[in-house]
């Protein structure tokens, strides 16, 4: 018999496209319609088909790539040869290495290896050995390099990350899934991540403030307020928000106004008064399903999301109200071809059309209302393809997580960046900022896919500014016109609250509502 030589390549999870949406999916389908319908997901020969749009992936990596090689270069530029990672007071954290250094496998297994020597320990994470690392600069993102463990450890945490996801309103179809900037070095997955968002909870605000009968052109006052609280101690306290720009005007603007631009000190208003449990309440109801705890700053972000819940909920507000469970498959064959499942819509009327209608309305003044947040959008090239945008940024403490969620009238995508770490931030309060650090991936991506022929049919489109038939919103009008212009757009999406006692300094609380020590003033504050 003549000898058979078996030639093969292992597949790697690196393989093929979209890594991160796959992990995602096949636990997914592991723990739920495999395991419900007795299939062995990588026995029985299935074929599975996504959602994902092979086009749109590679536009979204494409931008998130694209983008991100910018803000590490900015990322640099701002700190120098410091180190990045900050405490509250903006000091550099002690032992923050050592710590993350202990919590590697290898410093585990040199831990069991020498239980008592410590020196041992410490000679073996600081040797040098060949190590890969990741580099915008090298041929596939990767070099290799003579490092320590430690060492490595230091110069991988001083990337920042990012994520990405877009979806289909009206259907809850997952078009394109970023989960970071590169599988091989860092497999958590940003898109399932949680973390503060920031101005771009505000949706969820006014939604509920449209939802108990407020309309966009309402007036409320930009003022100093204080509001009942608890500080980390468990004793009562009052708070009161800051705004970004540093200052209040002391006139009324309109709820529209207020939101385009950012108005901490209005939308914290707002949502007092339609009631800190409603606002949690529509949240939910939009699509976000983390916890929300009803503490005073909640209205502005300081509650922990995911960016697929965030672009969900956004969703919900472009599909007319009605929220769609995010779509991952469309069907799944066995072996033979056999259909063995076909996804099935699964939506509800989260909200009234007239509000949704009014909080579209409400998106797109951030394009058109002066000082609209979203309005670094004007810069790209996507404004000739019959197609209007919309959005929100968001920023929070520290500049810790910078977000921005885009919609058009056929697609929302959302972006994430920050550091592994919440204590790895920009220093620049403005570099940091959401319309910095996120929107510009929407941008990139939104180029691409508008320009696309193959596309274009599908995911052109406006935004009407008009009723559609059968609606009526005639006691809440929605054209208004702002008339207060910040001079900068990017100064007036984060996080940023105010101690009452001592109004020239600002104190900001947790997602647990206790109170962060303050830090110097910076930029624009």
């Amino acid at each position: 018999p003549l000898p058979i030589e078996l030639k093969y390549t292992p597949v790697k999870p690196t393989d093929g496209k979209a890594p991160y949406f796959r992990d995602v999916l096949a636990d997914e389908l592991q723990n739920g319609w495999c395991k419900d319908n007795d299939k062995d997901l990588y026995g029985d020969g299935l074929r599975i088909y996504t959602t994902i749009d092979s086009r749109m992936q590679k536009y979204a990596e494409e931008a998130v790539m694209k983008h991100m090689q910018q803000v590490q270069r900015n990322f640099k530029s701002d700190w120098g040869n410091e180190n990045p990672w900050r405490d509250e007071n903006r000091e550099e954290k002690k032992g923050f290495i050592e710590d993350i250094a202990k919590r590697t496998d290898y410093y585990k297994q040199l831990s069991a290896r020498y239980p008592d020597d410590p020196d041992s320990v410490n000679y073996y994470m600081n040797l040098p050995h060949r190590v890969k690392l990741f580099d915008y600069n090298a041929p596939d993102q990767e070099r290799t390099e003579m490092m320590s463990a430690m060492d490595s450890i230091r110069y991988m945490v001083k990337f920042l990350h990012c994520a990405f996801v877009a979806m289909e309103p009206e259907t809850g179809a997952v078009k394109a899934w970023v989960g970071d900037i590169d599988y091989n070095h860092w497999q958590y997955d940003k898109v399932t991540a949680e973390r503060q968002p920031g101005s771009t909870f505000k949706l969820c605000v006014y939604t509920a403030a449209m939802e108990a009968g407020l309309g966009p052109c309402d007036d409320r006052v930009d003022e100093w307020k204080q509001y009942d609280a608890f500080d980390k101690d468990g004793k009562p306290t009052k708070w009161t928000p800051r705004n970004a720009n540093g200052y209040y005007t002391g006139g009324a603007m309109s709820l529209k106004h207020a939101f385009s631009n950012s108005i901490n000190s209005v939308a914290v208003s707002v949502a007092h008064e339609v009631g800190l449990n409603r606002v949690a309440d529509v949240a939910h109801k939009l699509g976000i399903t983390s916890p929300i705890k009803e503490t005073p700053a909640m209205p502005l972000g300081t509650e922990d999301v995911t960016l697929l819940e965030l672009v969900d909920a956004y969703c919900t507000v472009m599909n007319k109200g009605r929220h769609n469970v995010p779509e991952f498959v469309t069907r799944i064959e066995d072996k033979d071809g056999n259909v063995l499942y076909v996804a099935e819509p699964k939506n509800e009327q989260a909200i009234s059309e007239e509000s949704a209608f009014l909080m579209q309305q409400m998106l797109l003044a951030g394009m058109t209302e002066p000082g609209g947040t979203s309005q670094a959008l004007w810069s790209y090239d996507i404004h000739h393809f019959d197609t209007n945008f919309g959005g929100k940024t968001g920023t929070t403490s520290n500049n810790s997580d910078g977000w921005y969620v885009g919609v058009t009238k056929n697609l929302v995508a959302g972006c994430w960046c920050g550091g592994e770490y919440r204590s790895v931030h920009f220093r620049s309060g403005r570099m940091g900022q959401g319309s910095h650090t996120a929107l510009p991936a929407f941008g990139y991506f939104m180029e691409k896919v508008l320009r696309d022929p193959q596309l274009a049919a599908k995911y052109r489109g406006k935004i009407s500014d008009k009723p559609w038939p059968g609606l009526r919103v005639d006691d809440r009008p929605y054209n208004c016109q702002g008339y207060v212009a910040p001079s900068d757009t990017t100064d007036v999406d984060s996080t940023d609250v105010e101690d009452i006692d001592m109004p020239e300094e600002e104190i900001e609380l947790d997602n647990n509502g206790n109170e962060i020590p303050s830090e110097p003033a910076q930029g624009n504050i």
